[in-house]
């Protein structure tokens, strides 16, 4: 029976060069977590893997790229689930807060809490490495959902505006309850009922922002 999870146009060349790059993320994801950015390094992912540093840098050349390929992994599929709820045939409210609950889950899971912190605690010394978590995040959710709501305008959903920054409004709005604290400690889990209430509020406060304007009376 053929391995469901290999593309049958690949060669076993390209499967073992596909697989060892998976291997050396995982190694990679694990100690940017654990040792931050600065204390991660090349010669010690190929340690780690057990293979030579020249295999390690014909997949990637530079921690930076690295990195931003660790991010990519953590982030792609979520886009591409974020892309199904963000659904145009379906109720706007509803599937803005289901949206929002589901980037809030995704944002306060453990690992994207720790992404975060690492970033955060190393952007000042390393600038490239904020740079790359922006662009290959944050960025990159900002405009999936500036998409979504461009269509919206155009449908008289809501009142004409520049998407982008709707949607930054809408990101601001999200990650300014529980998963602030969360992120600074000042709580150390959040529960459903706390994603579901920032949920309700970002809606509620988008949506009396970003309306559609009403026809004056005759």
């Amino acid at each position: 029976m053929m391995d469901s999870s290999s593309s049958p146009s690949l060669s076993r060349r390209e499967v073992r060069r596909r697989d060892r790059r998976d291997a050396i993320l995982c190694v990679a994801a694990r100690s940017f977590l654990e040792n931050g950015y600065a204390g991660t390094t090349m010669s010690g992912i190929a340690a780690a893997l057990g293979g030579s540093k020249g295999t390690l840098w014909s997949h990637f050349p530079s921690k930076e790229e690295l990195f931003a390929s660790v991010l990519d992994q953590k982030t792609s599929a979520y886009r591409a689930q974020l892309s199904q709820i963000l659904d145009p045939c379906g109720d706007l409210v509803t599937t803005l807060h289901r949206a929002c609950v589901s980037l809030l889950e995704k944002m306060t899971s453990s690992e994207a809490i720790a992404l975060h912190r690492l970033t955060m605690s190393e952007a000042g010394r390393i600038s490239e490495i904020g740079r790359i978590f922006y662009r290959r995040g944050p960025h990159q959710t900002r405009m999936l959902i500036a998409e979504f709501l461009s269509g919206a305008m155009e449908r008289g959903q809501l009142r004409k505006a520049d998407p982008e920054a709707a949607a930054r409004v809408i990101t601001a709005l999200i990650t300014s309850g529980c998963h602030q604290k969360l992120l600074v400690g000042e709580i150390v889990a959040v529960t459903p009922d706390m994603i579901a209430a920032d949920a309700d509020f970002t809606v509620g406060v988008f949506m009396r922002a970003h309306a559609p304007e009403m026809a004056p009376a005759h």
